[in-house]
């Protein structure tokens, strides 16, 4: 069963991934990406990391669904649809993807791949995250809460206004004073 679902997830990946570059407009190629990149966090899922699966999935669908709405807002072509072409110096990308691929693959059939040794450990999460991180797991924790509070602290300055300020001390104030139009609202 894992075979096959692994087979299925990886002949999935190829052929959205192939039409990354062959869909003629950023809103497909970027929905295209999504169920290739997908894909591979199901297959990483499926060969035993399921927590690096899932993380790659909730990764990729936040990234596209951020490229797409940027696309949609700031694009000169309405949404990204417009026809377009994903390919440049197509002679020579077509020969070192090409060059590229079957290295990997011989890579893949000609490397002496270690015998599996004993069982796999219990928890497999715990694992990844201590050959990633080592002893710097505390440290990582604690820059992330830094980060997050550098980005939260950034943004409440940069406002000159909170979210109610231009309805009054008791949110009354009708119409609103809105310092963008210039004093009282229209």
């Amino acid at each position: 069963m894992e075979s096959a679902l692994l087979a299925a997830l990886g002949v999935v990946a190829l052929v959205t991934a192939v039409l990354v570059f062959t869909c003629d407009s950023m809103a497909r190629v970027t929905f295209a990406l999504l169920a290739s990149l997908c894909c591979v966090g199901g297959v990483v899922a499926v060969l035993g990391l399921p927590y690096l699966g899932v993380v790659t999935v909730l990764m990729m669908v936040m990234e596209m669904v951020v490229m797409a709405v940027f696309m949609i807002a700031y694009m000169m072509n309405p949404a990204g649809l417009m026809p377009m072409s994903m390919l440049h110096n197509k002679r020579g990308s077509l020969a070192v993807s090409g060059a590229v691929f079957a290295t990997l693959v011989a890579a893949v059939f000609l490397t002496p791949w270690p015998a599996q040794v004993g069982e796999p450990p219990p928890d497999t999460t715990f694992q990844v995250g201590k050959a990633l991180m080592g002893e710097q797991m505390l440290t990582m924790v604690v820059l992330g809460f830094v980060l997050l509070a550098t980005m939260v602290g950034a943004t409440v300055l940069a406002t000159r206004r909170g979210r109610y300020d231009r309805f009054g001390d008791d949110l009354d104030l009708r119409p609103a004073r809105d310092p963008v139009r210039g004093g009282v609202g229209r």
